[in-house]
C-alpha cells in the first residue's frame, strides 16, 4: 500500500485542494509560502501520533468573507487515502492494517483517513448569535479565538467521514511517520548513547551477527544468551575490582552516615551493583575516525555530515521498528520518512548523492519518502515523475505534476525525455521560481537581469528566473507550464525569442538575411522562426512570446542598435570594427542619410558592406531615412560582435551606468520591456 492522496480544507493556505501521491520518492517544492511545510503539517496530524492534534485560530484558512465566516464555523478536514500498490501481497499486513478504513473493496482498494477539527454542533446557536455583531474579519476572527477555539474538538475517522466511525488509534500507530524538521538539532538528539534513538538502534544490532546467520529462533537465542552471561561475568568482575578499590575509602566515605545514626538496627549502607548491557549504552559517543586513525568526536564533525549521519540513524531506526521478530506484535507496519529541506548544511555533491541513496533504499527502510525542497540539485536528482510543484494562481494554490504534462505519444514522450536530460541544476530554477522567462541563448540570458533593472523592475523582488533553454525549444518546456491543462505548473512564462529572418533562392538552401532585405527578390522565399508561436500564444493565460518588429527585426544585438543607433557605450572593448561604427553614430548624429554616409565612404569596400548598402538603397516600403541609416549601424554592429563575451562587457557597462551621476542614454528595446513586464507584476 502507499498515501496516494490528501485533500486539505480550511487548513492554513488550503482553502480545499487535492494533492496526489506516488509509491516510494515525493517531492515537494515551490516558492516560500507555497504551502510546502503545511502539507507535511496536515498529514502529521493524522499519522504522528507523538504530536498534539489541537489546532490554533492561525491554523485555520483565514481568505473568507465575513458573511461565510459568520454563517458558520470554520472547519478543518484532511482526508488522507491509502490505495494497494502495484504487485501487493493481499494477505500481508498491509490491508489487514486499513481493512477497516476501506471506501473501495475491489482491486486496487482504496481506504481513507479523515482528520476533522471543528466546534460541537450545539454550539452554533451561540456561535451565529455572538459573531452577527462582528463588523469585520478582524474581529470575527478574535471573537472565535477568545469564546469558542476552547469548545473546538478533533477526530479522526475511518472510512466514509460522513459515518462518523472513529478510527482504531492503534491501527494509525502502525504507520511509523518519522519526520525532520528544517531547524534541527542533531547535536543533541544523536550524540550520546543516553539518547533514546542511539540507544535503540544500538539495541537492535548488537549481536546482529547472530541475528543473521541463518540458524533456527532458538539456536539464534541461545547464543545470544551465551554472550549475555559473558557480558554479566565480565562486567561482575569490574564491579568486584571497583569494590576492591573501594574497601578502605568505602569506610571514609560512610563514615558519617554511622556518626549521624542512619546506622541502626544493626543495618549498615554500603556499595553493590550490577550493569547491563543497555546501561553501559550510555557510555558510548559517537566518533569520527579517519584513515590517519585519528578520531574526533562527533560533536567537532561539520554540521552537513552530522545530518547526514543522523538521518542514517534514523532509516536504521525505522528498520528497527519494522523488524516483527524483534517487537512482535509492536512491530510498525508502514514506515513513512518525511524531510524538510534535506540540503540544509549540505555541499551540493551530497545533496544529489542522499537522494540517490534515498531512492535505492526506500522500500528497504522507509516505504515512502516525502521531502521539501528549494534545492535544484536535489530536484536534479529525481525524476520528473517524483516532483510535486505548489504554486500561486490568483491568489488560489494550485498543485502541479511535471511528470503528468506529458501523454504517451510519441512527441510528449520525446519532450518529456528532453526536459528531463536538461532540467540539471541551472534549468531546475524554472521550476522554484514564482515566474520564468525562456530565452533562446546566452546573451540574453547575461543581460536579461540588467536591462530589467534599467526598465525600473527586478527580477529578484519578482522572483523570476530566466532560463537558457539553449535555442529553439520551447514547445518541450512549455508543456509544463501550459495552465490550466491537469498537472501542468501555473506560474506566467516570457518566452523571448529573435525572428532571424531567412532568404532561399531556389534549389539552394535558406540562409539568413537582413529585415531589410525581405521580399527584395521576387523569385525567392522568405520566412522568420517566431511567427507561429507568437500567434498561437497570443491569447494564452499565462504563456507569452516576445520579439522583435515582424519587418523590421532580426536579433538581441541588431535590436539593441535599432533601438540606440549613436550610444557609442554599446561599443565594448571586444567590438570588431569600432572605427568604423563610431563614423557611422557620428553620422547619424549630423543628420546624414544613406547616401551621404555612401558618398563619405564610411563603409570598407567589403562583400558584406556592400550586400547591406545595396538592400537598403532599395528602400524598403515603409522604411524612413532614419531607419534605414539605424539598419545599417546594427546590421554593422550585428556583424562586430561575438555573444558570450560582448554580452558580458554591455552588461557591465549597463550595471556601472545605473550608478553614474552622468548616465549615458539608453533604451531597452521594446519586446525585453514587454516580456518583463509580463512576468514582473
Amino acid at each position: 500500500m502507499y498515501i496516494s492522496s490528501v485533500t486539505i480544507s480550511g487548513f492554513r493556505n488550503f482553502s480545499g485542494t487535492r494533492i496526489d501521491f506516488r509509491e516510494g520518492v515525493n517531492v515537494i517544492i515551490g516558492h516560500n509560502n507555497a504551502g510546502k511545510t503545511n502539507l507535511l503539517k496536515s498529514i502529521s496530524l493524522i499519522l504522528d501520533g507523538s504530536g498534539s492534534r489541537k489546532l490554533e485560530i492561525d491554523d485555520f484558512h483565514k481568505n473568507v468573507d465575513l458573511a461565510v465566516l459568520q454563517a458558520d464555523p470554520p472547519r478543518v478536514q484532511i482526508s488522507l487515502e491509502i490505495s494497494e500498490s502495484e504487485k501487493e501481497n493481499l494477505a500481508g499486513d498491509d490491508l489487514v492494517t486499513v481493512a477497516s478504513w476501506l471506501v473501495k473493496l475491489e482491486t486496487p482498494y482504496l481506504a481513507r483517513l479523515t482528520y476533522e477539527f471543528f466546534l460541537p454542533q450545539g454550539e452554533h446557536d451561540e456561535y451565529r448569535k455572538l459573531l452577527s455583531s462582528a463588523t469585520d474579519l478582524k474581529d470575527a476572527w478574535n471573537m472565535i479565538k477568545h469564546s469558542f477555539l476552547r469548545k473546538y474538538i478533533h477526530k479522526i475517522y475511518a472510512g466514509n467521514e460522513n459515518l462518523k466511525v472513529v478510527a482504531d488509534a492503534d491501527g494509525i500507530g502502525k504507520f511509523d511517520y518519522q519526520f525532520l524538521n528544517a531547524i534541527r538539532d542533531v547535536e543533541r538528539d544523536m550524540f550520546t548513547g543516553r539518547n533514546t534513538l542511539l540507544r535503540e538502534v544500538v539495541d537492535f544490532f548488537i549481536d546482529y551477527e547472530i541475528k543473521n546467520n541463518g540458524k533456527t529462533p532458538q539456536e539464534k537465542i541461545d547464543e545470544i544468551k551465551v554472550q549475555k552471561e559473558k557480558f554479566a561475568k565480565n562486567a561482575s568482575e569490574l564491579l568486584g575490582l571497583l569494590q576492591e578499590r573501594m574497601k578502605e575509602g568505602q569506610g571514609h566515605i560512610l563514615k558519617y552516615a554511622k556518626d549521624t545514626g542512619a546506622s541502626f538496627n544493626e543495618a549498615a549502607p554500603g556499595f553493590d551493583g550490577s550493569i547491563s548491557e543497555v546501561e553501559l549504552y550510555s557510555a558510548l559517543r559517537l566518533i569520527i575516525r579517519y584513515a590517519t586513525g585519528m578520531e574526533i568526536p562527533a560533536t567537532h564533525n561539520g554540521l552537513g555530515y552530522n545530518n547526514l549521519i543522523f538521518m542514517s540513524l534514523l532509516l536504521a531506526k525505522m528498520q528497527v521498528d519494522t523488524n516483527g521478530d524483534y517487537l512482535g506484535s509492536n512491530a510498525k507496519v508502514f514506515p513513512v520518512l518525511v524531510i524538510e529541506e534535506p540540503e540544509a548544511h549540505l555541499h551540493p555533491a551530497m545533496q544529489y548523492k542522499f537522494l540517490k541513496f534515498l531512492k535505492e533504499n526506500v522500500q528497504n527502510k522507509a516505504r515512502q519518502v516525502f521531502i521539501t525542497s528549494h534545492s535544484t540539485h536535489i530536484t536534479s536528482a529525481v525524476s520528473l515523475d517524483e516532483i510535486i510543484c505548489l504554486s500561486e494562481h490568483e491568489s488560489k494554490l494550485s498543485v502541479g505534476y511535471p511528470g503528468r504534462v506529458f501523454s504517451s505519444s510519441p512527441e510528449d514522450l520525446k519532450s518529456k525525455a528532453f526536459v528531463q536530460r536538461f532540467l540539471d541544476a541551472t534549468r531546475s530554477d524554472m521550476l522554484f521560481a514564482k515566474n520564468i522567462i525562456l530565452v533562446e541563448g546566452l546573451a540574453e540570458q547575461m543581460l536579461m537581469s540588467t536591462l530589467t533593472k534599467v526598465a525600473g523592475k527586478s527580477l529578484e523582488d519578482g522572483h523570476v528566473a530566466v532560463i537558457n533553454i539553449g535555442g529553439r525549444y520551447f514547445d518541450h518546456f512549455l508543456k509544463l507550464f501550459d495552465f490550466p491543462k491537469a498537472g501542468t505548473i501555473a506560474k506566467r512564462v516570457s518566452c523571448v525569442t529573435d525572428r532571424d529572418p531567412e532568404h532561399q533562392k531556389p534549389g539552394e538552401r535558406s540562409k539568413a538575411c537582413y529585415p531589410f532585405e525581405t521580399n527584395s527578390q521576387p523569385t525567392y522565399t522568405y520566412k522568420e522562426k517566431s511567427g507561429a508561436n507568437l500567434a498561437l500564444f497570443a491569447a494564452h493565460s499565462s504563456i507569452r512570446f516576445f520579439t522583435q518588429h515582424h519587418l523590421k527585426g532580426k536579433t538581441l544585438e541588431y535590436e539593441l542598435l535599432v533601438c540606440n543607433p549613436i550610444c557609442k557605450q554599446l561599443l565594448t572593448e571586444s567590438t570588431k570594427n569600432r572605427e568604423e561604427l563610431e563614423k557611422l553614430m557620428d553620422a547619424i548624429i549630423a543628420g546624414k542619410d544613406l547616401t551621404q554616409i555612401e558618398k563619405d565612404s564610411i563603409l570598407r569596400d567589403t562583400d558584406e558592406n556592400i550586400r547591406i548598402l545595396d538592400a537598403l538603397k532599395l528602400s524598403p516600403a515603409g522604411w524612413s531615412g532614419p531607419e534605414l541609416t539605424h539598419s545599417l549601424v546594427a546590421a554593422r554592429y550585428l556583424n562586430s560582435v561575438g555573444k558570450g563575451e560582448n554580452a558580458l562587457e554591455l552588461a557591465i557597462a549597463l550595471e556601472e551606468n545605473l550608478t553614474s551621476t552622468s548616465p549615458f542614454a539608453f533604451t531597452v528595446p521594446g519586446y525585453i520591456r514587454d516580456a518583463i513586464d509580463w512576468v514582473c507584476l
